[in-house]
């Protein structure tokens, strides 16, 4: 982990899951750093089924996280600053919209890295794939598969690893990796 206000809300939220029993899976931008492409993030994006997303508000809240809004799912950690989304497993990727590619279960499916559950990168490339092609305001999901293919020396092969939804996409950035420039850093 790092130092950073992120960082350090992730190893305290991290800390309350675990100690509560809750599964989690963090996806977004901190599962990617974890499989070695680096992007600046300011929230935290954690998987959780909807008893875990319950369990964890009736004992965190009000002690040391807030409602980003009233009704909301998500939380602010009120120490650090950092806004953390709640996806729940079951529901669809992107536009919400029913599709073949749903967000997993966290006890089935999470891997731990460094101490931290995340999705295996099958699955976080899917989910981000499937939410770039059907939400077009998620375009940032598509650069980062790109960028992704381009850090961990991804193959065409890969593919078949990966729901067929989200193959042909897949490819397609697969085959731009092979000519476009990578990403300045921050």
């Amino acid at each position: 982990m790092g130092e950073s206000p992120v960082h350090v809300a992730l190893e305290q939220l991290v800390r309350h899951l675990e100690a509560l029993h809750v599964p989690y899976a963090v996806v977004g931008a901190m599962a990617l750093n974890a499989f070695g492409y680096r992007r600046a993030t300011v929230d935290i994006d954690v998987l959780l089924t909807a008893d875990g997303l319950a369990r964890f508000k009736a004992a965190c809240l009000g002690r040391g996280y807030v409602d980003r809004f009233p009704g909301s799912r998500g939380v602010r950690d009120t120490v650090q600053g950092v806004p953390i989304d709640f996806l729940l497993a079951g529901e669809y990727p992107g536009d919400g919209k029913r599709k073949p590619v749903r967000f997993p279960d966290p006890a089935a499916e999470a891997i731990s890295v460094g101490g931290v559950f995340i999705l295996p990168l099958e699955r976080l490339i899917e989910l981000k794939l499937a939410s770039g092609m059907s939400a077009p305001h998620r375009i940032r999901d598509l650069a980062d598969i790109l960028e992704l293919i381009r850090v961990r020396h991804l193959d065409e092969s890969f593919a078949s690893r990966l729901a067929p939804y989200v193959r042909d996409k897949y490819l397609e950035l697969w085959r731009a990796s092979l000519s476009a420039e990578p990403e300045e850093p921050g």
